[in-house]
């Protein structure tokens, strides 16, 4: 028996082997490249774009408002009027932000579960830990921008409305901190309960409907219960509007009440309880999700 040898050009890699840390770092890139649809068709860019656009749209119509009111009724008179301003911004724009949660981050999980991706992941100097770490902080730095970009544009509407744009900033100099602190308790809320939900599944649209539909019929279920039951039980059984969560906080930093959580019987129960119910809801999903990603192997 005879055969012919051919070379077909294998090579061993030669080149540097960058290690762990380089491997987290383009999950983590590749990550938000997929969250914002970057290097995809145009379909995928859709979704995200639109609930950025919408977000911002929506902050710059509310400093037009404002702006408005200053400059035909005085300065203060936005104020006056009780016109939403950015303790109120994160309460009116949460659905949507949960919603842009819902949609697009089971994409950095589901389809990697569903292709059978992750298992070339953890050939790699790479563990399921790292993986699911690099992919949560992927989609919170997309979250929090989709959550810093609109209040920005509010601030920047605001001052510009203003009789004296420089004054206005410099009283109004302390709602910066308050907006990126209220921003980043909402973004690792939605982002920490999207991901756990998508890691349940390898259908991106189960994860969404599932989550969407929980949002949604949350408040509406626990705030009628509520009423109708009153007293302390009632007040507990609102903590379980999950929408609600993040604005308590939102409410506590900004030492206001947004339009969003006015009516809520859980207000009563003191801000401390209101602020250790979102770290529950927070740090307890985030250990589940690690959970299931931290004991895969290839």
């Amino acid at each position: 028996m005879t055969g012919t040898v051919f070379d077909i050009g294998y090579r061993n890699y030669a080149g540097p082997r960058e290690g762990r840390r380089s491997a987290l770092r383009a999950v983590f890139r590749d990550g938000v490249r997929i969250a914002l649809g970057l290097g995809r068709g145009p379909r995928a860019k859709v979704l995200p774009w639109f609930f950025v656009g919408a977000l911002a749209a929506m902050a710059l119509v509310l400093a037009m408002i404002a702006g408005a009111a200053n400059r035909f009724g005085g300065p203060g008179a936005a104020q006056e009027a009780n016109l939403p301003s950015h303790s109120d911004f994160y309460g009116l724009a949460s659905v949507m932000l949960y919603v842009f949660g819902a949609i697009v981050a089971p994409e950095l999980l589901c389809r990697d579960r569903r292709e059978g991706v992750l298992q070339l992941y953890l050939v790699r100097p790479l563990t399921g830990s790292d993986y699911v770490a690099a992919r949560w902080a992927a989609f919170l730095v997309v979250m929090t921008a989709a959550a810093w970009l609109p209040q920005l544009i509010l601030l920047l509407g605001l001052a510009a409305g203003d009789p004296a744009p420089g004054a206005y900033l410099r009283a109004h100099w302390l709602d910066i901190p308050r907006v990126l602190a209220a921003g980043l308790v909402m973004s690792t809320f939605v982002t920490t309960l999207a991901m756990l939900t998508a890691s349940f599944t390898t259908r991106r649209a189960y994860a969404a409907v599932f989550l969407v539909g929980l949002f949604v019929i949350s408040t509406p279920f626990t705030m009628g219960l509520a009423q109708e039951i009153g007293g302390t039980a009632g007040q507990w059984i609102s903590m379980f509007s999950l929408t609600n969560i993040p604005v308590h906080v939102n409410d506590v930093i900004f030492g206001d009440v947004s339009e969003m959580t006015e009516d809520a019987p859980a207000r009563e129960l003191g801000s401390t309880l209101l602020v250790a119910w979102y770290f529950a809801w927070t740090i307890i999903p985030a250990t589940l999700l690690w959970s299931r990603y931290r004991r895969l192997t290839p």
